[in-house]
């Protein structure tokens, strides 16, 4: 404890050499996205297309640093509604060209086109008539030569010290795989609850919960008609637990009643029946597609602990209880 407190007080700010070292490197990789976004390749917008039409999963090879970077877009890809795999160019030479469907694109990444161990894979694409795509430097490589469609970014200054590690080029065919992900996104007309669906954890699923995820519905609800006496009704919130009852007659939902409700009126309450205790408001009811965060906002703003959710008909199908959020961790 004491040797990891030493080495956070032991920090050296960064000399005018160092930051200067920092911002050239960011300037060059800036550079080059910037020069990329004025001179956007045609085939990138062909591509995005092209992975669109494609019914079989998306195959993203790579090898050494562009491995990485493959590996990453496959990971996208999927987070964005479109199946994708990784496949390591090495290994696909011993038995995982399996992978690769007859209805799948295979995307490749190489910055000189010339890596040795994509041969296998490439020749594997032209017998079987599997389309490919590159991202690579220029035109004319030996993967530029062998794909269907090519993304030829140019050559790019590497910001390294000797210029030859992997970083611009990396960083550009990076931004490239997120252009070609967002862009099949749009055709696909992703939506939010898209996106959450593969994301069910963390804080960015917990922004993404909809209040039908959390409300009570069907027996769960605390239900009672209008003429139900108050004894019963009282009967129904104890055994659902909601500290509420909603009064539905028919189709209609008349409102909710509350504990509070049962306080205010405790004189008459065991003479009255449900609709005697109803308030004159009209009960505040939510879409069952609203965030869960923003039910929370409208029932912390309004000062009241549940909210009644409708369908897209505006039929009332469930309660969600503040607790239910609080519980989820919903901020």
């Amino acid at each position: 404890m004491k040797l990891a407190e030493a080495n956070h007080n032991d920090i050296v700010p960064m000399s005018d050499e160092t930051t200067s070292i920092v911002q050239s490197v960011l300037q060059v990789e800036a550079e080059a996205l910037l020069k990329l976004s004025r001179e956007t390749p045609p085939e990138i917008a062909q591509a995005i297309h092209s992975i669109h039409e494609s019914t079989g999963p998306l195959i993203v090879a790579g090898v050494g640093k562009s491995g990485h970077i493959a590996r990453k877009i496959a990971s996208t890809f999927r987070s964005l509604g479109k199946r994708a795999a990784f496949l390591h160019a090495a290994e696909a030479s011993h038995g995982d060209l399996g992978i690769i469907h007859d209805d799948s694109v295979v995307l490749v990444l190489s910055n000189s086109g010339e890596t040795t161990e994509l041969a296998d894979l490439l020749a594997y694409c032209r017998q079987y008539k599997i389309p490919v795509i590159s991202i690579t430097a220029t035109e004319e490589n030996t993967l530029a030569r062998s794909s269907t469609i090519a993304i030829a970014h140019g050559k790019v200054p590497e910001a390294c010290i000797n210029g030859l590690a992997p970083t611009t080029s990396t960083t550009v065919a990076l931004a490239i795989g997120d252009a070609l992900a967002v862009g099949f996104s749009h055709l696909l007309k992703s939506v939010p609850e898209d996106f959450r669906r593969y994301h069910p954890g963390g804080k960015l699923g917990l922004r993404l919960l909809n209040v039908g995820d959390l409300m009570v519905a069907g027996d769960r609800l605390p239900i009672v008609a209008p003429t139900t006496p108050m004894h019963d009704v009282v009967i129904t919130m104890s055994s659902k637990g909601l500290g509420v009852a909603l009064v539905i007659d028919g189709d209609k939902t008349l409102g909710l009643i509350t504990d509070g409700d049962m306080r205010r009126n405790v004189e008459r309450l065991w003479d009255s029946q449900a609709c005697d205790l109803l308030s004159s408001a009209k009960p505040v009811s939510i879409a069952k597609m609203t965030t869960a965060s923003e039910a929370l906002k409208e029932m912390t703003s309004r000062g009241i602990t549940c909210l009644l959710v409708h369908d897209r008909s505006k039929k009332t199908c469930g309660l969600l209880h503040i607790h239910d959020c609080l519980r989820a961790g919903v901020e």
